[in-house]
């Protein structure tokens, strides 16, 4: 089998900040979905989510990165997707998402210089000022922008997620061997 050669780019700043990350804090709407609020005639909430956003969290787990989703809503498919993906750690319907990431660090033993965060509004800022690492999608608001190290090319619900995941991967040293794996009967 011939072996796939990585094909991502990351300045070496960026690495070197994501190197300690062992979390990352996920907001939903805006970043995981397009933020745009989906009903259905019967009042049911709809989310689409990108495929890309869901393996590249995925990826976090096997690069020994905790996902963490931290969200204001709350929704039967959002609670779907998230145990389709394996994530075991949530907090659903929550405005203050600082005390929330908070509880996860203890929880997991770990500071916030080991936290990356990923947000695209207000209810985010906190948790990214105090992260070692803050990401905005591109179509973030402008607070989000000002306060990320990184921000994505593509927009939240659109493979943003990925492209902070791909960076985290990168930066832990896993990227090249996971990538060595597809194919095989260990893919991730």
């Amino acid at each position: 089998m011939q072996v796939i050669q990585p094909a991502l780019n990351f300045p070496p700043e960026l690495l070197l900040q994501a190197q300690a990350v062992k979390v990352a804090f996920f907001d939903v709407d805006g970043v995981l979905t397009d933020g745009g609020l989906y009903f259905s005639e019967h009042g049911e909430t709809l989310k689409r989510f990108n495929t890309l956003d869901g393996h590249g969290l995925k990826l976090l787990k096997h690069a020994g990165i905790t996902p963490v989703i931290i969200t204001g809503r709350d929704s039967a498919p959002l609670r779907l997707r998230l145990k389709a993906l394996g994530i075991e750690h949530a907090r659903f319907g929550t405005e203050d998402k600082l005390p929330a990431a908070e509880d996860f660090l203890k929880t997991l033993g770990l500071g916030w210089d080991q936290a990356a965060a990923m947000g695209d509004d207000w209810p985010d800022l906190p948790v990214m000022q105090r992260a070692a690492l803050a990401c905005a999608p591109i179509n973030a608001h402008a607070q989000a922008l000002a306060l990320a190290h990184f921000v994505t090319t593509r927009k939240g619900g659109e493979g943003a997620a990925r492209e902070f995941c791909d960076v985290l991967v990168v930066a832990s040293g896993q990227y090249g061997k996971l990538l060595g794996r597809v194919g095989s009967h260990n893919a991730p």
